[in-house]
């Protein structure tokens, strides 16, 4: 098992990601959208190759994968290190996740 690391822009994505629910939904929906995606790295901590490439390969970023947050349309943003998950962001899909990723570059 190889532990998930946000990166501080990763962490803050998860907590803005949790005031837009909540801001939209309530809190306990705020609460259930951080929850599910606190969850969603557990499958990808026990095996890091789950996640898919084809973002990385659309953005040309060796090593990128992407794994779906269940019941909420975000995908976690992560590249597998030699003892860890180096988790990079926290994306919605209604975000222009190429350009996002491009700009980072």
């Amino acid at each position: 098992m190889k532990p998930a690391r946000l990166r501080p822009r990763a962490g803050e994505d998860l907590v803005e990601g949790a005031r837009h629910y909540a801001k939209e939904g309530g809190a306990v929906l705020g609460e259930q959208m951080f929850d599910a995606a606190l969850k969603a790295l557990e499958p990808i901590q026990r095996m890091p190759g789950l996640g898919s490439p084809r973002l990385g390969q659309l953005c040309e970023i060796a090593g990128l994968r992407s794994w779906r947050v269940a019941g909420f349309p975000m995908q976690w943003l992560y590249f597998e290190a030699a003892d860890h998950l180096d988790v990079v962001r926290l994306l919605g899909d209604r975000q222009d996740i190429i350009a996002i990723l491009s700009d980072a570059q």
